[in-house]
């Protein structure tokens, strides 16, 4: 529905819960996420869907949130890192990245972990080319991908031992 002065109002389902917003006619979902939503986990990195830094998951796939127009997902399920899991009980991708200093300055981490999340949610068995594959379009600067690469493993197997729900 368009409201005054170019805005839309739109039903977002983010994290499980639905969100009826306001939002500036060709707001990116990425800004809705963070401005109005106040998630911080999905990063403002090159705006050009190029780094990975905002990456969230559409109905359990990744996608670029810096250039997805928030008022075309009505009806998609989002998920963001803060969706995944919490310091009490987080998923085992951010318990994995977490043992496995998985990290340095912790910008292209958001990315790293929805993409290894998609990934081993869609195909537990993933070999490490697949994992490679899954994060070749994340960037990171501070060159952590060795460690990132061993996060994903471990992620990978502690989601096969897992039982399954």
């Amino acid at each position: 529905m368009r409201g005054p002065g170019g805005t839309h109002t739109v039903t977002l389902t983010v994290n499980g819960a639905e969100h009826a917003l306001e939002i500036d006619q060709g707001a990116v979902l990425l800004n809705v996420l963070r401005n109005d939503l106040a998630l911080n986990g999905p990063k403002f990195g090159c705006g050009l869907a190029q780094c990975g830094a905002c990456t969230v998951l559409i109905d359990r796939r990744p996608a670029r949130a810096c250039v997805l127009p928030a008022a075309n997902l009505e009806g998609y399920a989002i998920t963001t890192l803060e969706g995944l899991g919490d310091r009490a009980a987080p998923h085992p991708v951010q318990q994995a990245f977490i043992e496995a200093n998985g990290t340095q300055c912790g910008y292209c981490l958001n990315g790293m972990v929805m993409a290894v999340t998609a990934l081993l949610e869609r195909q537990p068995d993933a070999s490490e080319d697949d994992i490679r594959k899954a994060l070749r379009y994340n960037l990171c600067r501070c060159g952590s991908h060795v460690e990132v690469l061993a996060a994903a493993l471990k992620a990978a197997e502690a989601m096969r031992q897992a039982p399954t729900p």
